[in-house]
């Protein structure tokens, strides 16, 4: 999906009630993460949302 794989790093913030997943990419990446209105970031935030919920957690993905 990226062009750069090297360059992606992701890290858990844990937070009180939430969790923040935090993903760094190559700035040429971004787009290609985001998708065409946004359905590929809105894909990976459902699939990350549905394993949290399994474990009864509360996770948010944004891209930094």
């Amino acid at each position: 999906m990226v062009s750069k794989p090297e360059d992606v790093r992701v890290a858990m913030v844990e937070g009180e009630r939430t969790n923040r997943v935090e993903v760094t990419l190559a700035t040429e990446d971004v787009g290609k993460v985001i998708g065409r209105g946004g359905r590929n970031i809105d894909a990976i935030r459902a699939v990350v949302r549905a394993a949290a919920l399994k474990n009864h957690d509360r996770v948010m993905v944004e891209i930094v």
